[in-house]
């Protein structure tokens, strides 16, 4: 088994239980396992382990797995959806929540001193706003409930409705905008998904609008982001993710209308937990019974 880019609780479980080989340093051709975290999975690695049989993916997004080369040389994959829906979905809360009352600023408010003789600007009320969730996967929904019960009023957009849901279903992003005073992006980078958070998108949100991103920077167009927040265009966003990152531009970080955290939003002990104990299962069962618990349907894709 060959593990990269996985977190060190990970490697060390994977250790007791199966022989572990880090990559790139510790190669084994023989490997019919590879589990992977956020290591590109390409096609040079591929051909480095030809026994190969299984990617484990610690994720929710493969992304950065080469998919049609697994396809192509009959390499199964899993990931660990659903571990992480419960986290991400309340740390998009959270920064919704701060982008509406501006908590973070007003925290740099106090700090700062300014406080006396001053007084911070009003903020909006966040119950009775419309909100669109753009991809209504595990964290999308799970996220859904939670602001629904704040009392707002719920959107989303996905590839297709989903059966049951008490929420307004957009077919069109851009309507979903135009309709919505706050974004919340939650859907999984792929090749349609790339920068369809445009310039426009983002102007129909309005100066009074939010933009909050739990799901991969290259889903917005990061430029325009950055120049309708300098503009007022857009009133604030809440971003865990960027284009870059783990750079993040100056321009960025001189605005007060924008919180940022460091793609921590799924990231909890709990979830991280969760996950170890499902790409360890998808392991054990695949070896022993060729199944998965998790798996990812090539056949789709």
């Amino acid at each position: 088994m060959i593990a990269a880019g996985v977190n060190p609780l990970l490697a060390a479980d994977l250790a007791t239980r199966f022989q572990v080989h880090r990559w790139p340093d510790d190669v084994d051709p023989a490997a019919e396992v590879l589990v992977a975290s956020i290591a590109e999975v390409d096609v040079a690695m591929l051909d480095r382990l030809p026994k190969l049989r299984l990617v484990a993916t610690s994720g929710a997004g493969y992304d950065y797995i080469d998919v049609k080369a697994l396809k192509a040389r009959g390499i199964a994959l899993s990931n660990a959806r659903g571990t992480k829906d419960v986290c991400g979905a309340d740390h998009a809360v959270g920064l919704l929540l701060d982008c509406v009352r501006g908590i973070s600023e007003a925290d740099r408010f106090v700090r700062t001193g300014r406080w006396p003789g001053s007084r911070f600007r009003s903020a909006r009320r966040f119950a009775g706003r419309r909100v669109g969730i753009y991809g209504m996967g595990g964290i999308g929904g799970a996220a859904a409930k939670r602001i629904a019960a704040f009392g707002c009023e719920v959107g989303y957009h996905n590839r297709s409705p989903r059966a049951g849901l008490p929420y307004r279903y957009f077919a069109d992003l851009k309507l979903m905008a135009e309709w919505c005073d706050d974004l919340v992006i939650a859907c999984p980078l792929t090749p349609q998904t790339r920068g369809s958070v445009d310039a426009a998108l983002i102007a129909a949100l309005g100066p009074e609008g939010c933009l909050v991103n739990i799901a991969r920077g290259e889903i917005v167009d990061q430029e325009a982001l950055i120049d309708a927040l300098e503009r007022k265009v857009l009133g604030a966003a809440g971003v865990d993710v960027l284009e870059g990152e783990p750079d993040v531009p100056a321009r960025l970080l001189a605005l007060d209308n924008v919180v940022m955290t460091p793609h921590v939003a799924v990231q909890t002990r709990e979830s991280q937990a969760d996950t170890r104990r499902l790409v360890i299962a998808n392991v054990e069962s695949f070896l022993a019974t060729g199944r998965l618990i998790s798996p990812i349907d090539l056949g789709q894709i």
